[in-house]
């Protein structure tokens, strides 16, 4: 198609150089004629002398020529002329109509193939984000990401597009033109030309400033997106401290500073096509000028001047294109780079293989250690534990002592520094991974829900799920009735982030989300901390009573979503300190016991109060 499209700019042109020939022979036959009226009124009889265009044309049809005769009046010269004139017209319109018809099939072709790749590339780029782990969304901002997917594919299909287009016409326009215009007059050429090279270094570095205050303002709208899009998410927060109005005159000076750097683009916009309008008419004065002097000296016709202003402003926009083409260029390889960059970035989780297996839901920690690249922390020391199928195990410990750490590993967010995790005797490295996932349900802390239905958001692993699937995932889940009492029920369109919920709410809808598709693993990573001790109970209660989940691991820092556990790994610092039930590890008397008598001593105060 690129190649089509670089063939279908050549037959435009081929088409384009011809439209100031007939110009020409138009403006010489209307000369010719005025000055046979001289001839006609001494007695003369002539014969009008035909443009090339025409001769062709009677030659290629085999019509006989109807202008062949002699003239010896001029009323008849005059009937001649004017017939000529509507010819040569018609044949003007008709090249113009194949010029539009090949310049329409030039856009068909090369913008199409930007396009086509731009389509192709975003899906390359957004399937690769997709292979990339954790650490990579950790150490990348997600403004930098979108900016790569839209902002720097777009620069890069201008090139491909327009760049190379625009690029291909001024060449072939130039080559064609030029030829056209030499073998007419050298000198003339010359002096009609002379302006042209200025104009081209002119707008280029004209571009070049455009384009680095162009970057100031799109960096500030950057800010200004950012800015309301913070503001908008953390609206409550906004008004829960009453700071709207230190809010709104942030924005306000962000705005300012956007309404600065855009006059400053404008400013130099203002003088870019005066510049550019002065430059080109110049090259037309140096035409008509230097044009008359030979045409009076009999070196040109007089069809010849507007022949040559039209070649000349045919010329100006591929020649003042040149400096935008190169400053597209400039940007689409710095966005290239840009894009390459995360492109050649290499995930650090891979799936091994792909193959179809049923896990038990055997779970084995074997002297695994564990530190964040970015932050680095040392998460997880030396642990060394053992989860059987069918087991409901409960870790606890303090903040930041690594529970929420274990649970990553186990869905392998991670991969050990040393150590293996092993997956019914088999290391989790060699599993096929996305198999592995579709059988494990994991609800982190941070609840994140789409904006689309709540139906929709609970069916999110599946689309095959009935509304009966839906609503028993629910009631697992102690959500159902409070779905009910929405206004659409399952059909209710959650906000942003599901904004229009409450924090338990969020978290029960999350649940269900991870139990419908009964996993052989269900991991709840610290995500009942927005419920009532109440339904606490009823759910939990509920997920024991499904006997569809083989293994379950609940990750809390209340002792009371973990105390019926069959298994309680207690973790402080990184390190297991404490393993066992819960009467054994309130014997015991150490962390667990005194987070148990913590729980207990705030409990009873909350009943007092």
């Amino acid at each position: 198609m690129m190649l089509l499209g670089v063939i279908f700019i050549i037959i435009s042109n081929l088409f384009a150089v011809w439209s100031p020939k007939i110009i020409q022979q138009a403006f010489d036959m209307i000369s010719e004629a005025l000055d046979s009226r001289k001839s006609i009124e001494q007695g003369n009889e002539i014969i009008i002398q035909l443009p090339d265009l025409i001769k062709s044309f009677f030659h290629i049809s085999k019509i006989s020529n109807p202008f062949s005769s002699g003239i010896s009046d001029s009323s008849t010269l005059i009937e001649k002329v004017i017939s000529l004139t509507l010819l040569l017209a018609l044949a003007y319109l008709l090249i113009a109509v194949f010029k539009g018809v090949f310049s329409f099939f030039t856009r068909q072709t090369i913008i199409i193939v930007s396009r086509k790749i731009e389509y192709d590339l975003k899906n390359k780029i957004y399937a690769h984000y997709q292979k990339l782990d954790q650490n990579f969304y950790k150490n990348n901002r997600t403004g930098d990401l979108m900016n790569r997917i839209s902002e720097d594919v777009s620069r890069v299909r201008m090139y491909l597009g327009p760049a190379i287009m625009y690029s291909v016409n001024l060449i072939t326009l130039l080559i064609l033109a030029i030829w056209f215009m030499l073998n007419v007059n050298v000198k003339l050429t010359v002096y009609a030309l002379l302006p042209l090279p200025l104009l081209s270094i002119t707008i280029y570095f004209v571009s070049s400033y455009i384009n680095k205050r162009g970057e100031k303002v799109q960096e500030q709208l950057s800010v200004l997106s950012s800015t309301t899009q913070e503001s908008f998410s953390g609206i409550r927060v906004l008004k829960s401290f009453s700071k709207e109005k230190s809010s709104s005159d942030f924005f306000e000076l962000e705005c300012q500073e956007f309404k600065v750097r855009s006059m400053r683009l404008v400013k130099v916009n203002a003088l870019f096509f005066p510049a550019m309008i002065i430059l080109i008419g110049l090259s037309t004065i140096f035409t008509i000028y230097i044009g008359s002097l030979q045409e009076i000296n009999g070196e040109i016709s007089v069809g010849n001047i507007p022949e040559f202003v039209i070649y000349i402003n045919m010329l100006t926009w591929p020649f003042a294109a040149t400096g935008w083409v190169t400053s597209l260029v400039q940007r689409a390889a710095a966005s290239q780079k840009r894009i390459n960059e995360f492109l050649n970035t290499e995930p650090e989780i891979i799936n091994p293989k792909e193959e179809n297996i049923s896990i038990k839901g055997d779970i084995t920690f074997s002297n695994v250690d564990f530190k964040y690249e970015n932050s680095g922390i040392q998460a997880l020391k030396n642990i060394s534990i053992t989860i059987k199928a069918g087991e409901t195990i409960g870790i606890i410990g303090r903040t930041g002592s690594g529970k929420s750490t274990l649970a990553a590993m186990i869905a392998r967010f991670y991969d050990p520094d040393t150590g293996k995790v092993l997956i019914d005797g088999q290391d989790l490295k060699d599993i096929d991974l996305y198999n592995f996932r579709r059988q494990l349900g994991y609800v982190s802390q941070e609840d994140f829900l789409f904006s689309d239905t709540i139906k929709n958001n609970i069916a999110f692993s599946g689309d095959d799920y009935d509304i009966n699937k839906i609503q028993k995932a629910a009631k697992t889940a102690e959500i159902h009735d409070s779905i009910k009492e929405i206004a659409l029920g399952y059909e209710s369109k959650l906000g942003e982030k599901g904004i229009n919920l409450s924090g338990g709410q969020k978290q029960r809808i999350s649940i269900a989300r991870a139990i419908i598709s009964q996993p052989t693993i269900l991991i709840l990573d610290d995500c009942l901390s927005a419920l009532d001790t109440e339904t606490e109970e009823h759910l939990l209660r509920n997920l024991k009573k499904t006997g569809k989940v083989q293994t379950q691991v609940f990750i809390s820092h209340r002792v009371s979503t973990i105390r019926n556990a069959d298994k309680i790994f207690v973790i402080d610092q990184g390190r297991v300190i404490e393993e066992g039930n819960h009467k054994e590890l309130v014997k015991k008397g150490e962390l667990y016991a005194e987070l148990f008598e913590q729980q207990l001593v705030e409990d009873t105060t909350l009943k007092q109060d």
